[in-house]
């Protein structure tokens, strides 16, 4: 019997399930990051995760090398990324599960990634490390022995935009970009991480955190549509690019349209880290328009 292809969201019963029936056929991933400090992800990872699970770091495993005017966590080499993934396991034909206990912020990085990678069988534990430790599920402390797996890149599912692609829509207003950083981020202020604070001119602002529920996990389709409907008055998911930081967060947003059935919008991987680090470059400050 065939079994169910998760492609934006598994539940952690449902994981369980496929966990208990079937284990060979899914590859767990923990994401667990915290910018302030790189290594809380690994340190957690070791003290209690998912049974099987292997660990991909954000910086390590899920972004390239940082050159100065490329953001805080480039896009990683592609044939880099399947040899990573290839040797933690990977089958061609294994559904993915990626979680973190961030809210999806740092599994939905490895959702778009894989996508990217031309792999549609890639799912974001909905409500993360909390919903399975709710649901009385276990941890392990073992790191899972890994064989080769067999992947390897197919076309992408995912599109993406340079800055130069931004820098023209500037003028053209073709596509209309939606930063994914907290709204004091975006207007400019209590801004830690990056040099200038503010936003791409035009931009609209969509905090990923709303795309949850009060529960951590993702509202309903149907309630994501209507949210980012309005945010969006009526632009064609195609015309759409996602940013925030670094490229990471916008993949939360990504993740969100697909669930609403919204889907074709591009990522700008380079997002506010790049755009800023150009002084040439413009900047507005202040709420949405």
């Amino acid at each position: 019997m065939p079994h169910t292809h998760y492609t934006t969201l598994i539940s952690a019963a449902n994981l369980d399930e496929r966990l208990a029936a079937a284990p060979g056929s899914v590859l767990v991933f923990d994401c667990r990051f915290d910018l302030a400090d790189p290594t809380v992800g690994e340190t957690a990872y070791a003290a209690g995760h998912l049974p099987g699970a292997h660990y991909l770091h954000l910086d390590r495993d899920l972004s390239g090398p940082k050159t100065g005017t490329t953001g805080r966590h480039p896009l990683p080499d592609r044939a880099t990324l399947v040899a990573t993934l290839a040797a933690r396991g990977l089958d061609e034909s294994q559904q993915v599960v990626a979680y973190d206990a961030q809210g999806g912020s740092y599994a939905a990085r490895l959702w778009w990634l894989l996508r990217w990678l031309g792999h549609d069988s890639v799912a974001v534990l909905d409500g993360g490390l909390q919903a399975w430790q709710a649901a009385g599920l276990p941890l392990a402390q073992d790191t899972p022995a890994a064989s080769r797996g067999n992947f390897r890149a197919r076309a992408p599912l995912q599109v993406t935009v340079d800055a130069p692609a931004v820098e023209r829509n500037l003028a053209t207003r073709e596509r209309v970009v939606v930063d994914a950083r907290a709204a004091d981020r975006y207007r400019g202020e209590n801004e830690t991480i990056d040099p200038v604070g503010g936003h791409i001119p035009g931009a609209l602002n969509r905090f990923f955190k709303d795309n949850l529920g009060a529960d951590g996990r993702f509202k309903s389709a149907h309630t994501l549509r209507d949210e980012f409907g309005a945010v969006l008055s009526g632009t064609a998911p195609e015309h759409v690019v996602l940013q925030c930081g670094s490229g990471v967060t916008a993949c939360h947003n990504a993740l969100a349209m697909e669930i609403a059935g919204l889907h074709g919008a591009a990522l700008y991987p380079g997002s506010w880290s790049e755009w800023c680090a150009n002084p040439a470059r413009p900047v507005a400050t202040g709420p949405n328009p």
